[in-house]
């Protein structure tokens, strides 16, 4: 007999996979907020956009940690020991990593050894943020009655764009404090001393929740996999290669987007101030918040997690052009409305995915399928800025770059979708998580 309600374990076991997204939101848009002003910090100014190509091969960096993150912590903690105990690791040594990036020496002070550090940093920021997407998907879908897991799922994934909020007004309100010579010197420090806080709200949420009574069953009947990975290759494989398909056009998309935005006003607009650029993107993720929570209660109503996802990206790559056509058409606030526009169709197409991913794969391999599936998609799109930015430089057309290689990822996207088969379908009593 299924779960047919929410209990309050329950709602701890939700938030706490909630708050570490929101984490994820909030370190990830740090960086990408600072990043035009620490390109001349980390590399000598003399190389142009060469520097800020650099600074967003961060990116990147952190990108190729994460698969590797949620492989290894995945395979050895969440599916061996726990979603909660991997959980609680994690999100410590997370916090402390993306902290410490504000302690980092520039490179006119140590030269080379400045951009070292900071790759060195995110390498394993990305290894510990990689296990948090299979661990707390497996956590929270784990906890939940399966007719609520799409509209839950949307609220866990509308974490990282609260994180993303968040981050936003705080560094507006720290350039602003500080100003641009003062925020060039020691503002954008702040921005980074500031992620410790989610981070360790995180962690006590996750010191008070519980482990799921679905891994604490299979401790009890002894179905722990000795080699989780293992496992996962041999019987999910196929399912793993089009799963990866799918993150990897949606994450290019992500990144080139969300991470991108501050880029983009700070190009079109060289005269923007950095808080009304700051107050612009937290509105714009504003709007997607709204975007993921109506995905996900349209998901209440048709249940096909398959059929909803190819449904928004469907309409997600009709748009691309016109909005990429408005957002360079006129000012400022045209380009905001463009991107608010975006954001919230963007946003639907994640509403179902935590729950999509989670009943791919079977239990005994949740934490890693789930987290090498999402997070080997974070791969490509980890280099996403890098190569937008690149192909800008070759043929000098911003605009062209831009919408050329956001049809190209949701065309990815979309053949990642169709080969994926149905996780849910109303009227079926089989369900893979309780299995």
């Amino acid at each position: 007999m299924f779960q047919e309600r929410m209990t309050k374990e329950n709602w701890y076991q939700v938030i706490s996979a909630y708050a570490g997204w929101l984490m994820d939101g909030y370190t990830t848009i740090a960086y990408a907020l600072v990043a035009v002003y620490i390109s001349s910090i980390f590399f000598p100014s003399s190389i142009g956009i060469l520097g800020l190509i650099a600074v967003f091969g961060g990116f990147a960096v952190e990108a190729l940690a994460r698969p590797v993150g949620s492989i290894i912590l995945g395979n050895f903690l969440g599916d061996k020991l726990g979603r909660k105990t991997m959980l609680t690791m994690t999100i410590l040594g997370f916090s402390i990593l993306a902290a410490s990036k504000g302690l980092l020496p520039t490179y006119s002070q140590v030269g080379i050894v400045a951009p070292i550090l900071l790759y060195i940093i995110l390498f394993f920021e990305g290894m510990f943020a990689g296990a948090e997407y299979g661990g707390g998907t497996a956590l929270s879908m784990e906890s939940v009655p399966k007719k609520y897991r799409l509209p839950i799922g949307a609220f866990v994934q509308s974490g990282f764009g609260t994180g993303y909020f968040i981050i936003s007004f705080v560094f507006a309100a720290i350039y602003g404090y500080f100003g641009s010579s003062g925020f060039i010197n020691v503002g954008w420090r702040v921005v980074f001393y500031t992620t410790i806080i989610p981070g360790l709200i995180t962690l006590l949420i996750r010191l008070i929740s519980k482990e799921t009574k679905v891994f604490e069953n299979m401790k009890i009947r002894k179905e722990i996999e000795k080699v989780p990975l293992k496992s996962l290759i041999l019987k999910g494989g196929r399912l793993l290669l089009f799963a990866l398909i799918f993150t990897s056009g949606l994450l290019f998309i992500n990144t080139a987007t969300f991470s991108f935005y501050p880029t983009l006003f700070l190009k079109q607009f060289p005269n923007i101030s950095g808080s009304t650029m700051g107050t612009y993107v937290a509105l714009i993720n504003l709007v997607s918040l709204f975007g993921v929570w109506a995905g996900g209660l349209i998901g209440l109503k048709i249940l096909r997690r398959k059929l909803l996802t190819l449904f928004y990206g469907i309409i997600f790559l009709i748009l691309v052009y016109p909005i990429v056509l408005l957002a360079f058409s006129d000012g400022s606030l045209t380009m905001f409305i463009a991107f608010s526009i975006q954001a919230f169709f963007e946003a639907m197409i994640f509403a179902a995915v935590p729950a999509f991913l989670s009943e791919i794969f079977s239990k005994k391999f949740r934490t890693t399928g789930v987290g090498f599936a999402y997070n080997g998609g974070a791969i490509l799109g980890g280099f996403a800025i890098s190569i937008i930015l690149a192909t800008y430089y070759s043929i000098k057309n911003l605009m062209l770059s831009w919408s050329l290689w956001l049809i190209l990822s949701s065309v990815l996207m979309i053949v990642g979708i169709i080969f994926i088969k149905e996780t849910f379908i109303p009227g079926e009593k089989h369900d893979l998580i309780e299995e």
